[in-house]
């Protein structure tokens, strides 16, 4: 039979050696059992070598928190730097408005300085009150010259903004700057004459 014992009309004694053996064999098999509970399981791959669970965990981590950094840099970049200053300033402005009591005076001077800085469509003075802001935040600039780039001076000086762009000088600039530049180009000249393979 397949459970090892006899098949068919067995006496007693035949029956209780067959038990005998069996628990004989079980006893041998015992710390094979208990081994096998205690150990771990061997995963292996395609080729039959052994796979390291534990550390394609940890590789899988890590990529996982990097793409995740990566994702979070993209998603900052996506926003646009403006969006996220304004979004800043939002939340500061709201922590702020939480901080302050919820009845609002008359005599309140943030809410009346916001309501002051409300622009309102239609409104008549809008125009003159952002010129005149304008002027008290432009500071007194020197008019500069505006016309095609100047000539060289000695002194790298940028013409006054009333020049009407006619060289009017007697030359002597220019030809300095010339014997300047003669003067390296022989000297550039002499240097390689000198180190040259005769």
């Amino acid at each position: 039979m397949l459970s090892g014992v006899r098949a068919g009309l067995v006496s007693a004694d035949v029956l209780r050696r067959e038990q005998q053996e069996l628990r004989k064999l079980e006893r041998s098999n015992k710390h094979l059992e208990e081994e096998s509970r205690h150990t771990e399981t061997v995963y292996r791959d395609k080729s039959g070598r052994r796979r390291d669970l534990a550390q394609e965990r940890l590789e899988e981590r890590q990529k996982a928190e990097a793409q995740a950094k990566r994702d979070e840099q993209y998603a900052k970049w996506g926003k646009g730097l403006a969006q996220g200053r304004q979004q800043q300033q939002n939340v500061e402005d709201a922590v702020k408005e939480m901080q302050k009591p919820l009845a609002r005076y008359i005599d309140d001077q943030d809410l009346d300085r916001m309501l002051r800085e409300q622009e309102r469509e239609g409104d008549p003075m809008a125009e003159l009150i952002k010129k005149r802001k304008a002027k008290e935040s432009k500071e007194k600039e020197k008019p500069r010259y505006k016309g095609p780039a100047p000539p060289l001076n000695r002194f790298n000086i940028w013409p006054g903004h009333r020049w009407d762009g006619v060289d009017r000088s007697n030359g002597f600039e220019q030809q300095r700057f010339a014997r300047i530049a003669n003067k390296k180009a022989v000297q550039e000249l002499a240097y390689k004459w000198s180190v040259e393979d005769m």
